[in-house]
């Protein structure tokens, strides 16, 4: 009796089958840039919306100012306006207007003299809060800050910690600025959304 072998399979069925579950393999492997996720996924629930209300104490002179120019163009000594000035800030946040009020955080940053027609800022700091339930977060400003208006509105444009995901505004008013030493005390409403 004789014995019948079977047909190899082809070549081409082999490398098929190779390609079709190497592809597979990948596939299933392959990195995601991105993708859709519930805002629950991340323990995101319900928004709510925080009042935030402090004072902003900028020292330009003294042995320890929190406001110091690092940069300036050729022409800022001769602008009406500082346009071309930046200053770094790292200004507490007191409780209240007094200097040696509690401090519940700092605002740290930059700002630009960015108007060659008035005084108005490039504002782009973060209020890092210490104190109370807000210990460690912070929220991020980006705006223009016309100084000479009674109340200058800039956006929050996020946050982190309890503010991550935040947005709202921030109301500034000069509640004291001294001419002789440029010394100024500004106070803030802030209304932020966050989770």
């Amino acid at each position: 009796m004789a014995k019948t072998l079977s047909k190899p399979p082809s070549i081409f069925f082999m490398l098929f089958t190779i390609f079709f579950f190497s592809i597979y393999v990948i596939a299933d492997e392959a990195p995601v840039f991105s993708k859709n996720l519930p805002p629950s996924s991340l323990g995101l629930e319900q928004q709510k919306l925080s009042h935030l209300h402090f004072y902003f104490q900028e020292i330009v002179r003294g042995p320890k100012p929190t406001a110091v120019r690092v940069a300036q163009a050729a022409t800022t000594n001769t602008s009406p306006t500082g346009f071309g000035a930046v200053a770094v800030i790292d200004d507490p946040l007191t409780l209240l207007p007094e200097n040696t009020s509690k401090v519940v955080g700092h605002a740290q940053g930059t700002y630009t003299f960015a108007s060659q027609s008035e005084s108005a800022l490039l504002m782009v700091m973060n209020f890092a809060f210490t104190e109370g339930e807000y210990n460690g977060s912070t929220l991020s400003l980006l705006g223009r800050n016309t100084v000479s208006s009674s109340i200058r509105e800039m956006p929050i444009v996020g946050g982190s910690g309890v503010f991550r995901f935040a947005r709202g505004y921030a109301q500034a008013k000069t509640y004291t600025f001294d001419t002789k030493t440029g010394d100024t005390v500004v106070e803030y409403n802030v209304y932020v959304l966050h989770y």
